[in-house]
């Protein structure tokens, strides 16, 4: 969708609406009370009712703009942009762009579609072969009095992330370039390097069976226990572009993008940033219909709580 369709398709408040009552009625509206999924619409009072009990159901009630008072088109058009935009966009331009006043009502609502993001690929597994690695993201982080800033992966302002990606070895015959193809991507917030951590990470987003590439650090020594297989590659001997290259050209990429794009982020919140740029990431094949993904990701919120 260009943007030139996308203002011809939802550039008023009532094209927006009547969109997201089409996704929610395409998605199945549930009813609280009964559980019914059978609802009429009464438009007199913009509100679904259920053909089982009769109880009603406002048309944001169960979505991700839940008690949200802003304007659909606000909602439609920082989906458009989160998704269509190659590094995404700040609060405050989009705050600017919209010409809304107040600034922490348009952050609150991209922190929702960001959680949404996140809980939508956490739908899925990685499987196969996969490349995991460790990352350290400069973030803005709460200091006690008096407290000193360490050096290096101790350090305050740096927060953990675990990152793994699929990655299958291309034949020599096709290969142009690196020689492994990358698919899905995933990264995560943890609080430590433990084996146990780790391993906890693995259990939940990484398939039993598949075959996991790491570097030969210590965290990593325990990961076949959750894994088909472990694959651990002395750094020294291999480069670590090498040995983990799509790993690291996440890293590289991501850094560079929440660097240029928000400057200082929170540590409470770098994993929001995270679901977003894995979200466009896992999703660079099929640009055409990514927004509606989304909303239809942002209708259906209820059925990931």
């Amino acid at each position: 969708m260009t943007i030139k369709e996308f203002i011809e398709n939802y550039s008023e408040d009532s094209q927006c609406k009547a969109s997201f009552i089409q996704y929610r009625f395409n998605a199945g509206v549930i009813c609280k009370k009964c559980g019914n999924r059978e609802h009429y619409w009464l438009s007199t009072v913009e509100q679904f009712k259920c053909k089982g009990c009769g109880f009603r159901t406002t048309l944001r009630s169960g979505t991700v703009l839940q008690a949200s008072k802003l304007p659909y088109s606000y909602w439609f058009m920082a989906m458009y942009l989160m998704t269509f935009t190659k590094k995404g966009l700040s609060a405050l331009e989009l705050q600017s762009q919209l010409g809304h006043k107040r600034y922490q009502p348009v952050w609150e609502m991209m922190h929702k579609i960001r959680i949404a993001m996140g809980k939508r690929d956490d739908q899925y597994n990685l499987s196969g072969k996969l490349e995991m690695d460790e990352a350290f993201f400069r973030t803005v982080n709460e200091l006690k009095r008096g407290e000193i800033i360490k050096r290096g992966k101790g350090s305050q302002l740096q927060t953990k992330v675990l990152v793994m990606a699929e990655s299958e070895r291309v034949p020599a015959a096709r290969r142009r370039g690196k020689s492994r193809q990358c698919k899905y991507f995933k990264m995560e917030v943890i609080e430590d390097l433990k084996s146990e951590t780790i391993n906890e990470v693995a259990s939940r987003q990484v398939e039993t069976g598949s075959t996991v590439t790491t570097d030969a650090y210590t965290s990593f020594k325990r990961l076949h226990e959750q894994v088909g297989k472990h694959k651990p590659v002395n750094v020294e001997r291999v480069p670590a572009s090498k040995a983990l290259p799509w790993v690291h050209v996440a890293i590289s990429n991501s850094k560079r993008t929440l660097l240029s794009t928000y400057h200082r982020i929170n540590g409470e919140y770098l994993q929001n940033y995270l679901n977003e740029f894995c979200y466009r990431l896992n999703r660079r094949y099929i640009k055409s219909n990514i927004f509606e993904r989304l909303l239809a990701v942002v209708v259906i919120m209820t059925w990931f709580n």
